[in-house]
Formats: structure tokens, C-alpha cells, sequence
């Protein structure tokens, strides 16, 4: 008896000790862009509790599950169903009320007339094909009254994880805090909103998909071989740099403040430079890109040869999940090519 007992609680601690922990999943995968406590950043506030309360459990898990392609919201295809549990259950306990729960049924609508009404009431902040507000989450990179930006309802995460009763009660009772009101009190009827759910619904017909089957850069840096000596490549790249109508702000040994101050190697140089309208244009797109800006190139030279090289921006558009961005990211790396480039030819 002893030993059954034994064997029990071995696996009562096994299971304990194999149970994921919601909180410490949150840390690791959603606190970087959503804050510690869900309160947002570059992602929605997820402890607002307006979106908890109009929002079920499943949507969470599907959210998690497949992102939102193209937009910042990245998909997490590794978690396991277990780890998703753990994550929405750490999220729901930000909330003081138990998780909605909406019904799976289709909600019958005229789509036609729901276009024209969208075209009314919701093109302002959603877009006119439902592409969605401009930028990121909360106010990092521009003032902002409201917390969360218009989600793109032409997405295909969002369509696959959002059930149109969920809809139809967002747009029934709205979201308080968020420019999203209830629209029975802008006047609409019951039928009127079945109406914009069918219409939001007849989107998944033409979803942009293209966030699914981008191209991933082979290249993570751009790197290239110089003929001239390391003092000759820095000088033509301060050139080139000033060429391009951005300003050097400094250059710097590689290794400053990563080693003891005199034992840098002299052989491995870094230029920071900048343009700085273009680096507040970026910013307000996705604060995220303060970690590649303002510019860096670094030159180092490695048994007699010279070469310069930098991150690739098109590697990091493909990470950062934001088809807005995308085009700042081909720009920098048009800017970065040229640069070295002329530098080296």
C-alpha cells in the first residue's frame, strides 16, 4: 500500500511539474509587445476589459495559434495545445468575469446592404476593403487619445478566429475605451448589424493571404568585399553616406564598452548614421525599428582583406509581421546597398 502510494504522488509531482505555466509562457512570447500586465505597447492591451469581455477563450487560442499574417501580430505554430490553455488562461485572469462564450452558427445577413453600410460607419477607421488602421498598438511612436488601432477584419487570423456572434456583439454593445461604440446606439437595428457581420464575413472570399507565403531573404546581412585599405573604405563610406542625404553621427570601434577600454581591436570599425525624418517616419510605422536605427555599417579587416557589411532590413521586415513596414524595409535596404556600393566600388 505504501508503495502505490509512493508511485501516486510521483505522478502527481511529474504532472505538476509538467504543467505549463501560463505566466511565465506570457513572459516569454507576449510581454515584449503587449506589457508585463497586458496594458500594450507595440501590441493591443490585452488586460483592457472591454476586449476580455467581448472576446471568448477560442478567439485567444486562434489568435495565438495563427497570428495575423502581415500584420504585427506573428503566428506561434509551436506551442502546444497545453501551452495555449496556460496562455489564455493567464491572459483571462486580467479579467474578473469568466470568459464569454458565443455561438458557432453563421448570423444571417443581406451582404450588400451591409456593404453600403460599412462604407458609412466603418470605412473611417477600418478601411475601405477592411485593411485596417495604420501602426502599432498603443501611443509609443505618436500621440494617440485611443489605445488600440482598427484590426484589420479582412484578415484571414481574424476571420478564422473570430465567430460571427463574436462579431455581432462587438458591433451590438461595442468596446468601451476603444473608438469602437455600440452601434445600436448610433442608431443601427438588429438586422442592420446581421447586415455588417455578413458583410465582414464575405471578406474571407477575397483574404489577403500574401502574409502566409512571403518569401523569407536567404541573406541576414549584407556583406561585401572592398579593394581599398580600412582607412580608405571608411572614408568612401562616410562619403557615400553623406551622399545619400544622411549624417554621420559618429564612428566607433566595434568593441567599444563590450571589452576592457584599450584592448578594442582596431581592425573592426562601426558607423552609425542617420536621416532623421526618415527614422521618425519609421517609427511612427513601428517602434520596433529602433532596434536596426538610426544605421549601422560595420568595416572590419580580417588577414589583409577589407569588408563591409550590415544587417539585411528586408530579413527584419520578414520577422517584424508588418506589411506597412515592409516598404521602409526595402527602402533602408536600397540605401544600405547603395551606400556600400559606392564605398567599395
Amino acid at each position: 500500500m505504501q508503495l502505490i502510494l509512493l508511485i501516486f504522488m510521483s505522478f502527481v509531482g511529474a504532472a505538476a511539474i509538467a504543467a505549463p505555466d501560463g505566466a511565465q509562457l506570457y513572459a516569454d512570447n507576449c510581454a515584449t509587445c503587449h506589457g508585463d500586465k497586458g496594458s500594450g505597447g507595440v501590441g493591443v492591451p490585452l488586460a483592457l476589459p472591454s476586449f476580455l469581455e467581448n472576446v471568448d477563450d477560442n478567439f485567444l487560442r486562434q489568435t495565438i495559434r495563427r497570428g495575423r499574417p502581415g500584420r504585427v501580430m506573428p503566428a506561434f505554430p509551436k506551442l502546444s495545445a497545453a501551452q495555449l490553455d496556460a496562455l489564455v488562461g493567464h491572459i483571462r485572469s486580467w479579467s474578473g468575469k469568466p470568459a464569454p462564450e458565443f455561438a458557432t452558427t453563421p448570423v444571417k445577413g443581406d451582404p450588400l446592404h451591409g456593404k453600403a453600410l460599412f462604407a458609412s460607419n466603418c470605412v473611417a477607421c477600418h478601411g475601405e476593403n477592411g485593411e485596417g488602421g495604420k501602426g502599432t498598438g498603443v501611443t509609443f511612436s505618436r500621440s494617440r487619445d485611443l489605445p488600440i488601432i482598427a484590426p484589420a477584419l479582412n484578415n484571414p487570423g481574424f476571420l478564422q478566429a473570430a465567430t460571427d456572434e463574436m462579431i455581432r456583439h462587438t458591433l451590438l454593445y461595442g468596446r468601451e475605451g476603444t473608438s469602437m461604440r455600440s452601434f445600436l446606439e448610433q442608431g443601427l437595428s438588429e438586422k442592420d448589424i446581421g447586415d455588417l457581420v455578413a458583410y465582414v464575413r464575405s471578406f474571407e472570399k477575397q483574404a489577403d493571404v500574401s502574409g502566409l507565403a512571403k518569401v523569407v531573404p536567404d541573406e541576414k546581412i549584407i556583406i561585401a568585399e572592398s579593394p581599398y585599405t580600412l582607412d580608405e573604405t571608411i572614408e568612401n563610406l562616410k562619403n557615400a553616406i553623406v551622399s545619400q542625404n544622411f549624417q554621420l553621427i559618429r564612428t566607433d570601434l566595434l568593441e567599444h564598452g563590450l571589452v576592457e577600454e584599450g584592448e578594442e581591436s582596431k581592425q573592426e570599425i562601426i558607423l552609425h548614421f542617420c536621416n532623421f525624418k526618415f527614422l521618425y517616419d519609421a517609427l511612427a510605422i513601428d517602434p520596433r525599428v529602433g532596434l536596426f536605427l538610426p544605421c549601422r555599417i560595420t568595416v572590419v579587416e580580417h588577414e589583409g582583406k577589407v569588408q563591409v557589411m550590415t544587417i539585411n532590413p528586408l530579413y527584419l521586415s520578414h520577422l517584424f509581421n508588418n506589411e506597412e513596414l515592409d516598404e521602409v524595409c526595402k527602402q533602408m535596404h536600397g540605401i544600405y546597398t547603395a551606400i556600400i556600393e559606392d564605398a567599395t566600388l
